[in-house]
Protein backbone atom coordinates (compact mmCIF):
# COMPACT_ATOMS: atom_id res chain seq x y z
CA UNK A 1 0.00 0.00 0.00
CA UNK A 2 1.52 3.49 -1.08
CA UNK A 3 2.10 5.78 1.84
CA UNK A 4 1.04 9.47 1.81
CA UNK A 5 3.68 11.98 2.58
CA UNK A 6 2.37 12.72 6.41
CA UNK A 7 2.67 11.34 9.61
CA UNK A 8 1.01 11.25 12.69
CA UNK A 9 3.01 11.63 16.21
CA UNK A 10 2.86 10.74 19.67
CA UNK A 11 3.87 12.61 22.86
CA UNK A 12 3.82 10.96 26.44
CA UNK A 13 3.32 11.71 29.73
CA UNK A 14 6.63 13.05 30.40
CA UNK A 15 7.11 15.15 27.01
CA UNK A 16 3.63 16.78 28.40
CA UNK A 17 4.70 17.02 32.08
CA UNK A 18 5.53 20.52 32.45
CA UNK A 19 6.69 24.22 30.84
CA UNK A 20 9.94 23.15 29.20
CA UNK A 21 8.88 19.99 28.38
CA UNK A 22 6.00 20.98 26.10
CA UNK A 23 8.48 23.81 24.93
CA UNK A 24 10.51 21.20 23.29
CA UNK A 25 7.21 19.75 22.23
CA UNK A 26 6.90 22.96 20.40
CA UNK A 27 9.64 22.80 18.67
CA UNK A 28 9.22 19.10 17.48
CA UNK A 29 5.89 19.81 15.91
CA UNK A 30 6.84 23.10 14.72
CA UNK A 31 10.19 22.00 13.03
CA UNK A 32 10.35 23.09 9.10
CA UNK A 33 9.54 20.02 7.42
CA UNK A 34 12.03 18.79 4.79
CA UNK A 35 11.08 18.76 0.87
CA UNK A 36 10.88 15.23 -0.85
CA UNK A 37 14.00 14.46 -2.68
CA UNK A 38 13.12 14.90 -6.95
CA UNK A 39 13.13 11.93 -7.46
CA UNK A 40 10.40 11.27 -5.37
CA UNK A 41 11.93 9.00 -2.77
CA UNK A 42 11.55 9.17 0.63
CA UNK A 43 14.18 11.49 2.21
CA UNK A 44 12.06 14.15 2.91
CA UNK A 45 10.15 14.25 6.19
CA UNK A 46 6.68 13.71 6.14
CA UNK A 47 4.62 16.50 7.43
CA UNK A 48 3.02 16.01 10.94
CA UNK A 49 -1.32 15.52 10.39
CA UNK A 50 -2.22 14.33 13.86
CA UNK A 51 -0.28 14.91 17.42
CA UNK A 52 -1.55 12.58 19.91
CA UNK A 53 -1.20 13.35 23.72
CA UNK A 54 -0.83 11.23 26.76
CA UNK A 55 -2.12 12.98 30.23
CA UNK A 56 0.58 15.12 31.86
CA UNK A 57 2.67 13.13 33.92
CA UNK A 58 1.08 11.78 37.00
CA UNK A 59 -2.22 12.93 36.34
CA UNK A 60 -3.59 10.21 35.93
CA UNK A 61 -2.59 8.32 38.76
CA UNK A 62 -4.40 11.73 40.34
CA UNK A 63 -7.81 11.28 38.37
CA UNK A 64 -7.90 7.47 40.20
CA UNK A 65 -7.03 8.82 43.39
CA UNK A 66 -9.46 11.88 43.09
CA UNK A 67 -12.39 9.36 41.96
CA UNK A 68 -11.30 6.64 44.47
CA UNK A 69 -11.88 9.39 47.23
CA UNK A 70 -14.80 10.81 46.01
CA UNK A 71 -16.74 7.19 45.59
CA UNK A 72 -15.99 7.33 49.46
CA UNK A 73 -17.59 10.57 50.42
CA UNK A 74 -13.96 12.05 51.34
CA UNK A 75 -14.40 15.67 50.45
CA UNK A 76 -10.81 16.05 50.50
CA UNK A 77 -11.18 14.87 46.57
CA UNK A 78 -12.01 19.08 45.74
CA UNK A 79 -8.61 19.99 47.23
CA UNK A 80 -7.29 17.41 44.93
CA UNK A 81 -8.97 18.78 42.00
CA UNK A 82 -8.19 22.07 42.64
CA UNK A 83 -4.07 21.12 42.57
CA UNK A 84 -4.68 19.85 39.64
CA UNK A 85 -6.31 22.58 37.92
CA UNK A 86 -3.74 24.73 39.83
CA UNK A 87 -1.13 22.36 37.74
CA UNK A 88 -2.65 22.82 34.38
CA UNK A 89 -3.22 26.44 34.64
CA UNK A 90 0.39 27.30 35.41
CA UNK A 91 1.87 25.67 32.88
CA UNK A 92 -0.74 27.41 30.60
CA UNK A 93 0.24 30.82 32.26
CA UNK A 94 3.78 30.14 31.18
CA UNK A 95 3.69 28.99 28.03
CA UNK A 96 0.59 31.02 26.74
CA UNK A 97 1.12 35.46 25.95
CA UNK A 98 -0.65 37.97 28.09
CA UNK A 99 -3.32 38.65 25.42
CA UNK A 100 -4.70 35.21 24.61
CA UNK A 101 -4.54 34.01 27.76
CA UNK A 102 -8.02 34.43 29.23
CA UNK A 103 -9.57 32.53 26.21
CA UNK A 104 -7.02 29.52 26.58
CA UNK A 105 -8.00 29.69 30.98
CA UNK A 106 -12.12 29.59 30.23
CA UNK A 107 -10.86 26.23 28.19
CA UNK A 108 -9.35 24.61 31.32
CA UNK A 109 -12.04 26.67 33.81
CA UNK A 110 -14.69 24.92 31.41
CA UNK A 111 -12.85 21.57 30.90
CA UNK A 112 -12.61 21.45 34.91
CA UNK A 113 -16.05 22.08 35.43
CA UNK A 114 -17.33 19.16 33.68
CA UNK A 115 -14.63 17.00 35.37
CA UNK A 116 -15.84 18.61 39.16
CA UNK A 117 -19.70 17.56 38.53
CA UNK A 118 -18.84 14.11 37.57
CA UNK A 119 -16.85 13.60 40.56
CA UNK A 120 -19.28 15.56 42.73
CA UNK A 121 -22.10 12.49 40.94
CA UNK A 122 -19.44 10.27 42.13
CA UNK A 123 -19.05 11.40 45.84
CA UNK A 124 -22.97 12.00 46.14
CA UNK A 125 -23.81 8.25 44.82
CA UNK A 126 -20.47 6.90 46.45
CA UNK A 127 -20.42 4.77 43.71
CA UNK A 128 -17.57 4.27 41.04
CA UNK A 129 -18.95 2.23 38.42
CA UNK A 130 -16.72 1.10 35.20
CA UNK A 131 -18.32 3.42 33.06
CA UNK A 132 -17.76 6.20 35.34
CA UNK A 133 -14.42 5.73 36.22
CA UNK A 134 -13.00 5.54 32.41
CA UNK A 135 -15.33 9.03 32.22
CA UNK A 136 -13.17 10.25 35.23
CA UNK A 137 -9.83 9.10 33.81
CA UNK A 138 -10.30 10.37 30.16
CA UNK A 139 -9.68 13.82 31.31
CA UNK A 140 -5.97 13.65 31.84
CA UNK A 141 -5.83 13.40 28.21
CA UNK A 142 -8.51 16.46 27.39
CA UNK A 143 -6.57 18.19 28.99
CA UNK A 144 -3.66 17.68 28.05
CA UNK A 145 -4.27 18.20 24.67
CA UNK A 146 -6.61 21.44 24.97
CA UNK A 147 -3.49 22.72 27.10
CA UNK A 148 -1.26 22.19 23.62
CA UNK A 149 -4.18 23.12 21.34
CA UNK A 150 -4.23 26.35 23.13
CA UNK A 151 -0.62 26.80 23.24
CA UNK A 152 0.54 25.97 19.55
CA UNK A 153 -2.85 28.54 18.28
CA UNK A 154 -1.45 31.32 20.71
CA UNK A 155 2.74 30.49 18.66
CA UNK A 156 0.54 31.30 15.40
CA UNK A 157 0.79 27.24 14.41
CA UNK A 158 -3.24 26.56 13.19
CA UNK A 159 -4.65 23.20 14.91
CA UNK A 160 -7.50 22.09 16.27
CA UNK A 161 -8.54 19.77 19.27
CA UNK A 162 -10.05 16.37 18.49
CA UNK A 163 -11.55 14.65 21.33
CA UNK A 164 -10.74 11.04 19.94
CA UNK A 165 -14.15 9.78 21.35
CA UNK A 166 -15.87 11.56 18.03
CA UNK A 167 -14.27 9.06 15.99
CA UNK A 168 -12.88 6.01 17.59
CA UNK A 169 -15.66 3.28 18.45
CA UNK A 170 -15.50 1.08 20.95
CA UNK A 171 -17.04 -2.02 22.56
CA UNK A 172 -18.34 -1.44 26.26
CA UNK A 173 -15.33 -3.20 27.81
CA UNK A 174 -14.89 -0.17 29.90
CA UNK A 175 -10.68 0.25 30.87
CA UNK A 176 -9.88 -1.71 28.10
CA UNK A 177 -12.25 -1.20 25.44
CA UNK A 178 -12.28 -2.83 21.98
CA UNK A 179 -11.80 -1.31 18.99
CA UNK A 180 -14.28 -1.17 16.18
CA UNK A 181 -11.65 -0.82 13.25
CA UNK A 182 -14.45 -0.75 10.54
CA UNK A 183 -16.41 1.58 12.02
CA UNK A 184 -13.24 3.87 13.45
CA UNK A 185 -10.85 3.77 10.12
CA UNK A 186 -14.59 5.39 8.42
CA UNK A 187 -14.68 7.90 10.96
CA UNK A 188 -11.23 8.94 10.56
CA UNK A 189 -11.21 9.47 7.05
CA UNK A 190 -14.37 11.32 6.83
CA UNK A 191 -12.87 13.65 9.98
CA UNK A 192 -9.71 14.56 8.50
CA UNK A 193 -10.89 15.23 5.26
CA UNK A 194 -13.33 17.94 6.75
CA UNK A 195 -10.57 19.04 8.70
CA UNK A 196 -7.79 20.11 7.17
CA UNK A 197 -5.61 22.04 10.12
CA UNK A 198 -2.87 20.07 12.43
CA UNK A 199 -5.34 18.00 15.04
CA UNK A 200 -4.42 17.67 18.00
CA UNK A 201 -5.99 13.89 19.41
CA UNK A 202 -6.65 13.12 23.05
CA UNK A 203 -4.79 9.45 23.20
CA UNK A 204 -6.33 6.61 25.43
CA UNK A 205 -9.97 7.15 24.84
CA UNK A 206 -12.38 6.30 22.45
CA UNK A 207 -16.55 5.99 23.36
CA UNK A 208 -19.21 3.57 22.16
CA UNK A 209 -21.74 3.67 19.80
CA UNK A 210 -24.30 5.37 21.97
CA UNK A 211 -21.44 7.78 22.91
CA UNK A 212 -20.33 6.40 26.78
CA UNK A 213 -16.48 7.44 27.23
CA UNK A 214 -14.03 4.35 27.38
CA UNK A 215 -10.67 3.71 27.58
CA UNK A 216 -8.30 1.84 25.57
CA UNK A 217 -6.17 0.37 28.64
CA UNK A 218 -3.23 2.17 30.35
CA UNK A 219 -0.76 2.97 28.06
CA UNK A 220 -3.24 3.48 25.39
CA UNK A 221 -2.13 6.32 23.88
CA UNK A 222 0.46 5.08 21.87
CA UNK A 223 -2.40 2.65 20.36
CA UNK A 224 -4.42 5.53 19.53
CA UNK A 225 -1.48 7.26 17.56
CA UNK A 226 -1.53 3.82 15.55
CA UNK A 227 -5.08 3.59 14.99
CA UNK A 228 -4.97 7.19 13.54
CA UNK A 229 -1.33 6.63 11.28
CA UNK A 230 -3.32 3.08 9.85
CA UNK A 231 -6.33 4.63 9.08
CA UNK A 232 -5.12 7.57 7.54
CA UNK A 233 -2.53 5.76 5.59
CA UNK A 234 0.64 7.23 7.27
CA UNK A 235 4.18 7.47 6.33
CA UNK A 236 5.45 7.08 9.70
CA UNK A 237 4.20 7.09 13.44
CA UNK A 238 6.54 8.35 16.00
CA UNK A 239 6.24 7.42 19.70
CA UNK A 240 8.21 10.36 21.16
CA UNK A 241 8.97 9.66 24.89
CA UNK A 242 12.02 10.05 26.98
CA UNK A 243 14.14 7.33 26.16
CA UNK A 244 16.00 7.19 23.38
CA UNK A 245 14.62 4.17 21.77
CA UNK A 246 14.35 0.26 22.53
CA UNK A 247 17.01 -0.61 24.57
CA UNK A 248 18.53 -3.87 24.32
CA UNK A 249 17.92 -4.72 27.90
CA UNK A 250 15.75 -2.21 30.57
CA UNK A 251 19.16 0.32 31.00
CA UNK A 252 17.70 0.78 34.71
CA UNK A 253 18.55 -2.63 35.73
CA UNK A 254 21.58 -3.50 32.87
CA UNK A 255 24.75 -1.82 32.84
CA UNK A 256 25.72 -1.55 29.10
CA UNK A 257 22.39 -1.71 27.77
CA UNK A 258 22.10 0.20 24.41
CA UNK A 259 19.49 1.49 21.58
CA UNK A 260 18.90 -1.01 19.16
CA UNK A 261 18.52 0.42 15.89
CA UNK A 262 15.53 -1.29 13.93
CA UNK A 263 13.52 -3.68 14.86
CA UNK A 264 10.70 -6.01 13.38
CA UNK A 265 7.27 -5.79 14.45
CA UNK A 266 7.39 -9.18 15.37
CA UNK A 267 10.59 -8.32 17.68
CA UNK A 268 9.05 -5.31 19.04
CA UNK A 269 5.54 -6.63 19.61
CA UNK A 270 7.35 -10.01 22.03
CA UNK A 271 9.34 -7.14 23.55
CA UNK A 272 6.60 -4.97 24.90
CA UNK A 273 3.91 -7.99 25.32
CA UNK A 274 7.02 -9.32 27.99
CA UNK A 275 7.66 -6.27 29.79
CA UNK A 276 9.54 -3.70 27.74
CA UNK A 277 8.19 -0.26 29.21
CA UNK A 278 8.30 2.13 25.64
CA UNK A 279 5.98 0.74 23.82
CA UNK A 280 2.18 -0.34 24.56
CA UNK A 281 1.46 -3.86 23.11
CA UNK A 282 -0.58 -3.32 20.66
CA UNK A 283 0.45 -0.46 19.53
CA UNK A 284 2.36 -2.89 17.18
CA UNK A 285 -0.89 -4.23 15.57
CA UNK A 286 -2.83 -1.59 13.47
CA UNK A 287 0.79 -0.30 12.17
CA UNK A 288 1.87 -3.67 11.14
CA UNK A 289 -1.15 -4.29 9.20
CA UNK A 290 -0.53 -1.29 7.02
CA UNK A 291 2.92 -2.16 6.78
CA UNK A 292 3.13 1.42 8.53
CA UNK A 293 7.23 1.87 10.29
CA UNK A 294 6.75 3.19 13.57
CA UNK A 295 10.01 4.99 15.11
CA UNK A 296 10.61 5.78 19.01
CA UNK A 297 12.52 9.21 19.52
CA UNK A 298 13.43 11.18 22.71
CA UNK A 299 11.77 14.07 23.04
CA UNK A 300 14.66 15.67 25.44
CA UNK A 301 17.07 14.02 23.14
CA UNK A 302 15.79 14.78 19.29
CA UNK A 303 18.49 14.73 17.59
CA UNK A 304 19.09 10.83 19.17
CA UNK A 305 18.71 8.59 16.40
CA UNK A 306 15.73 6.05 18.10
CA UNK A 307 14.96 2.87 16.94
CA UNK A 308 12.72 2.31 13.63
CA UNK A 309 10.29 -0.44 14.17
CA UNK A 310 9.74 -1.79 10.58
CA UNK A 311 7.46 -4.69 8.98
CA UNK A 312 8.44 -8.14 8.20
CA UNK A 313 10.92 -9.87 10.53
CA UNK A 314 11.48 -11.91 7.09
CA UNK A 315 13.27 -8.93 5.31
CA UNK A 316 15.17 -8.07 8.52
CA UNK A 317 16.62 -11.08 9.48
CA UNK A 318 19.79 -11.33 7.56
CA UNK A 319 20.91 -8.44 9.28
CA UNK A 320 19.60 -8.84 13.08
CA UNK A 321 21.96 -10.40 15.45
CA UNK A 322 21.42 -13.98 17.19
CA UNK A 323 19.64 -11.87 20.28
CA UNK A 324 18.61 -8.53 19.70
CA UNK A 325 17.29 -7.81 22.84
CA UNK A 326 16.11 -9.04 26.00
CA UNK A 327 13.05 -8.15 28.72
CA UNK A 328 11.26 -10.36 31.10
CA UNK A 329 7.82 -10.01 32.66
CA UNK A 330 6.72 -10.25 36.32
CA UNK A 331 5.05 -11.57 38.18
CA UNK A 332 3.16 -14.29 36.58
CA UNK A 333 1.28 -17.25 37.78
CA UNK A 334 2.17 -20.92 35.92
CA UNK A 335 -1.43 -23.02 36.44
CA UNK A 336 -0.57 -26.89 35.69
CA UNK A 337 -3.59 -28.74 34.63
CA UNK A 338 -2.65 -32.72 35.14
CA UNK A 339 -5.38 -34.60 33.10
CA UNK A 340 -3.59 -38.11 31.33
CA UNK A 341 -7.21 -39.37 30.75
CA UNK A 342 -8.96 -36.37 29.18
CA UNK A 343 -5.45 -35.65 26.95
CA UNK A 344 -6.69 -37.20 23.87
CA UNK A 345 -10.57 -36.75 23.92
CA UNK A 346 -11.67 -34.09 21.11
CA UNK A 347 -11.85 -30.60 22.05
CA UNK A 348 -9.85 -30.43 25.28
CA UNK A 349 -7.72 -27.52 24.52
CA UNK A 350 -11.01 -25.81 23.15
CA UNK A 351 -12.28 -26.30 26.67
CA UNK A 352 -9.30 -24.64 28.30
CA UNK A 353 -8.92 -21.56 26.21
CA UNK A 354 -12.56 -21.16 26.68
CA UNK A 355 -12.11 -20.63 30.07
CA UNK A 356 -9.84 -18.02 29.85
CA UNK A 357 -11.75 -16.22 27.46
CA UNK A 358 -15.37 -16.55 29.88
CA UNK A 359 -13.05 -14.07 32.40
CA UNK A 360 -11.36 -12.12 29.68
CA UNK A 361 -7.58 -13.14 30.95
CA UNK A 362 -4.80 -13.87 28.24
CA UNK A 363 -2.13 -16.56 28.24
CA UNK A 364 1.29 -15.44 27.73
CA UNK A 365 3.03 -19.41 27.23
CA UNK A 366 1.34 -22.99 26.72
CA UNK A 367 3.46 -25.97 26.90
CA UNK A 368 1.79 -29.61 26.98
CA UNK A 369 2.34 -33.23 27.38
CA UNK A 370 0.84 -36.38 27.03
CA UNK A 371 -0.50 -35.84 30.75
CA UNK A 372 -1.30 -32.11 30.90
CA UNK A 373 -1.48 -28.73 30.46
CA UNK A 374 1.03 -25.75 32.11
CA UNK A 375 0.45 -22.11 31.02
CA UNK A 376 1.21 -18.47 32.47
CA UNK A 377 -1.45 -15.56 33.12
CA UNK A 378 -0.06 -12.07 34.61
CA UNK A 379 -3.54 -11.73 36.10
CA UNK A 380 -4.67 -12.59 39.21
CA UNK A 381 -8.63 -10.79 39.09
CA UNK A 382 -10.21 -14.03 38.28
CA UNK A 383 -7.77 -16.33 38.91
CA UNK A 384 -10.50 -18.56 41.51
CA UNK A 385 -13.13 -18.70 39.23
CA UNK A 386 -10.77 -20.17 36.12
CA UNK A 387 -8.91 -22.92 38.50
CA UNK A 388 -12.81 -23.81 39.22
CA UNK A 389 -13.42 -23.52 35.02
CA UNK A 390 -10.68 -26.21 34.86
CA UNK A 391 -11.01 -28.90 37.56
CA UNK A 392 -13.84 -30.38 35.29
CA UNK A 393 -10.41 -31.02 33.04
CA UNK A 394 -8.22 -32.76 36.10
CA UNK A 395 -6.38 -31.53 38.95
CA UNK A 396 -4.94 -27.80 38.92
CA UNK A 397 -2.37 -26.61 40.45
CA UNK A 398 -0.71 -23.23 40.74
CA UNK A 399 2.40 -21.48 41.35
CA UNK A 400 3.00 -18.06 42.16
CA UNK A 401 5.84 -15.54 41.76
CA UNK A 402 7.20 -16.54 38.48
CA UNK A 403 8.39 -14.36 35.82
CA UNK A 404 8.80 -14.93 31.81
CA UNK A 405 12.11 -13.60 30.03
CA UNK A 406 11.86 -13.19 26.41
CA UNK A 407 14.60 -12.95 23.99
CA UNK A 408 14.48 -11.57 20.44
CA UNK A 409 16.92 -11.88 17.02
CA UNK A 410 17.16 -13.09 13.69
CA UNK A 411 18.52 -16.37 14.91
CA UNK A 412 17.70 -17.14 18.07
CA UNK A 413 16.07 -20.58 17.40
CA UNK A 414 19.19 -21.25 15.26
CA UNK A 415 20.96 -24.64 16.52
CA UNK A 416 23.24 -24.47 19.61
CA UNK A 417 21.79 -20.83 20.60
CA UNK A 418 18.92 -22.42 23.42
CA UNK A 419 21.40 -25.00 24.22
CA UNK A 420 24.40 -22.16 25.35
CA UNK A 421 21.36 -19.98 26.60
CA UNK A 422 20.15 -22.19 28.99
CA UNK A 423 23.54 -24.12 29.89
CA UNK A 424 24.87 -20.59 31.09
CA UNK A 425 21.63 -19.66 33.13
CA UNK A 426 22.38 -23.39 34.65
CA UNK A 427 25.64 -22.29 35.98
CA UNK A 428 24.59 -19.83 37.58
CA UNK A 429 22.05 -21.55 39.35
CA UNK A 430 18.88 -20.60 37.22
CA UNK A 431 16.18 -23.07 36.66
CA UNK A 432 14.31 -23.18 33.99
CA UNK A 433 10.64 -24.43 32.63
CA UNK A 434 7.84 -23.68 30.30
CA UNK A 435 10.53 -22.56 27.27
CA UNK A 436 8.56 -22.19 23.97
CA UNK A 437 10.54 -21.05 20.36
CA UNK A 438 8.36 -19.13 18.12
CA UNK A 439 7.58 -21.03 14.93
CA UNK A 440 9.20 -17.77 13.11
CA UNK A 441 12.27 -17.67 14.72
CA UNK A 442 11.08 -14.64 16.39
CA UNK A 443 12.05 -15.32 19.58
CA UNK A 444 12.46 -17.41 22.61
CA UNK A 445 10.63 -17.83 25.91
CA UNK A 446 10.73 -19.12 29.35
CA UNK A 447 9.36 -19.15 33.02
CA UNK A 448 12.11 -18.56 35.62
CA UNK A 449 11.67 -17.79 39.73
CA UNK A 450 10.53 -14.22 39.92
CA UNK A 451 13.56 -13.49 42.00
CA UNK A 452 16.23 -14.67 39.69
CA UNK A 453 14.46 -12.60 36.78
CA UNK A 454 17.04 -9.89 37.03
CA UNK A 455 19.75 -11.94 37.30
CA UNK A 456 18.77 -13.89 34.29
CA UNK A 457 18.55 -10.89 32.50
CA UNK A 458 21.76 -9.36 33.48
CA UNK A 459 24.08 -13.37 32.51
CA UNK A 460 22.40 -13.28 29.11
CA UNK A 461 22.87 -9.94 28.54
CA UNK A 462 26.71 -10.30 28.81
CA UNK A 463 26.66 -13.37 26.71
CA UNK A 464 24.65 -11.82 23.49
CA UNK A 465 25.11 -8.05 23.59
CA UNK A 466 28.30 -6.64 22.06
Amino acid sequence: MAKKGFKVVKFGGTSMGSKEAIERVISIVSKPQKPARPNGRSGGDARIVAVVVSAMSGVTDQLIKIASVASHKDPSYKKLLTRLERRHLETLNKLVNAKNRAHSQEVIHRTFRYLNEAVTGVALMRDLSPQTFDYVVSYGERLSAHLLTEVLNDRGIACEYLNARKVITTDDHFGAAFVDFKTTNVNIKKYFRAHRKLQIVTGYIGATRDKKTTTLGRGGSDYSAAIFGAALGAKAIEIWTDVSGVYTADPRLVKGAKVVPELAFEEAGELAYFGAKVLHPKTILPAMREKIPVRVLNTFRPSDKGTTIVAGFAERRSRSHTVEALTFKRPVIVIHLHSPEFFDSNGLMAGIFEVFDRYRTSIDIVATSVAGVSLTIDDDKHLLEIVRGLKKYGDVSVEWRKAIVCAVGGSVNAAGVAGKMFTVLGKRGIPVELISQAASGVSITFVVRERDAEKALKVLHREYIR
